[in-house]
Parts: structure tokens; sequence; C-alpha cells
């Protein structure tokens, strides 16, 4: 059974991917974790509570975690277990991944600004530095299956037969068709040899490829996520060094910044 890390701080869009994390679930038959981490507020430290009064708080944040957990599996029957932490973010969901032995992390994307596409959020953090699939569920994204699949890659650069191998499990898994999209200046239908380990790689789900010319490939995406009423996008963030950093913004990020559907991050 795989199993799903829901992260939540109990925000509205953390809310809505819990809910559509356990819509998905219920029909693939998943096991969610759901990751919660609380630290004691700076007012509360200020107030130099003694020891057993802090515990209390804890305590309590605990226990709200567990009953959101229960309430969840009771909703959906499925599996929830929750996983409470304290302590610096991502070095704790990196335990929960190792501890859990979970197959991806679902967080909440919440409305679209212009700040979190140049300075980025805890999700889009998320799509660089979580190692398994990342996915970014938007806050008005609601749970309604999965038919159409927009994979969006640079066919010309290649893609790593690993991806590609993610890509086709995922699909088949929940019986989705995959559009192969890409963008470029110009349309450039690659050769046979530059398709042939999508083409393999892609063997028992319906596939095809689609080339758009564009010189704004976020706006091509978006487009396109319109026109077919896809219900999934992939993407595979490229890594920059610090100095190249500065001038790259990452396509995902603004794409999970300002998408209408989640978005699955997938990492070699």
């Amino acid at each position: 059974m795989k199993k799903i890390i829901v992260a939540t701080d109990y925000s509205p869009e953390a809310e809505n991917a819990l809910q559509y994390s356990a819509g998905a679930a219920a029909t693939m038959g998943y096991e969610l974790i759901l990751f919660s981490l609380q630290n004691a507020s700076i007012h509360v430290l200020n107030a130099r509570l003694p020891a057993d009064s802090l515990n209390a708080h804890i305590d309590a944040k605990k226990e709200y975690l567990k009953e959101k957990a229960k309430a969840v599996q009771q909703k959906f029957r499925i599996e929830v277990l929750p996983y409470f932490a304290t302590g610096v973010f991502f070095d704790e969901l990196k335990q929960c991944i190792a501890r859990t032995g979970a197959d991806m992390v679902v967080m909440g994307m919440a409305p679209h600004s212009i700040e979190q596409e140049v300075m980025g959020n805890t999700t889009t953090a998320a799509l660089h530095q979580i190692q398994v699939p990342v996915l970014a569920v938007p806050v008005n994204a609601s749970y309604n299956g999965i038919k159409h699949i927009i994979f969006a890659c640079d066919i010309l650069r290649g893609v790593h037969k690993q991806v590609l191998r993610k890509v086709h499990d995922i699909a088949g898994e929940i019986g989705a068709r995959v559009e192969i999209f890409n963008v470029s200046n110009v349309i450039k239908i690659p050769a046979d040899s530059q398709r042939k380990d999508i083409d393999e790689s892609m063997t028992g789900v319906p596939y095809y490829y689609h080339y758009v010319a564009s010189d704004d490939v976020i706006s091509a995406i978006r487009e396109e996520i319109i026109m077919q009423k896809a219900d999934l996008l992939i993407m595979v963030p490229y890594q920059y060094g610090f100095w190249s950093s500065l001038v790259h913004k990452s396509k995902t990020r603004i794409m999970a910044a300002g998408n209408s559907i989640p978005l699955l991050s997938l990492h070699l």
C-alpha cells in the first residue's frame, strides 16, 4: 500500500490539500500520514511559562492532530496516521519520509501572488528540497479523478528514464492518458532517436505528443491546461547552482504558485 504524507498547518490551502488527498486515497487505496510541525510561538516563549505548561501546550496540539486524523479516517474510510513533530520543518519532514517510507508528499498552495513567484514559499521550496514526488494542490482544486495528465518537458534536451518510468507508473495506476507537452520558440519535431526512450518507457499507457511554438513557456502551459481540461501537471525541476539561480526563475515554482490544477514535481 502506498503511503502519502499530507503536511498541514491547518490553513485553508492545507485543509483543501488534505481533502484532495483523502479523496484520491479512498479511490486508490492509499494510506495517509498527516504531518504537522508545531513549535511554541514567540508569545508563548516570551511568557516564560513553566515546563509543565509548555508540555501541556504541546500535548494539546498533539491531541488536536490525532482528532483531525481520526475525523478524516472516518469520513473517507481510509487509514490516516498522525505524525507530530517539532523543530526545523524540512529536517523533520525528511525524517518523517525516512521513518514511514512514504511515496509522496502533498502540500497546499495559497492563491497566486507575484511574491510567491519571485520568492516562493514552503510548498515551492519543497519542490526542490524533497526528493520523493511532491504534489502541490491549489486552494480551489478538488479531486474528481485524474484522466488527463500533461507532462511538460524538454524533449530535445532529453528526459531521464527514471522520470519516464515514474510518469508511466503514475498514469498506469490511475488510468490516465499522458500528453507529452513541449514548448520552444519554434516548433521542432524531435527525431525518432530522441523520442526512443519516451516511446519505450510509455508502453502500456495511452500517450501522445504535442509541440507548441511560444516564447512564453509558462503561458503556453497554462493555456494548454485550460484547453485540454487537464487534471494534473507533471514537471521536473532543474537544479541550478547558486550564481545561476540568481538569474533563473524556476518554471516549476512559478507554475506551482499560479497553477489551477495540482502540480506533481518529480526528481531523479
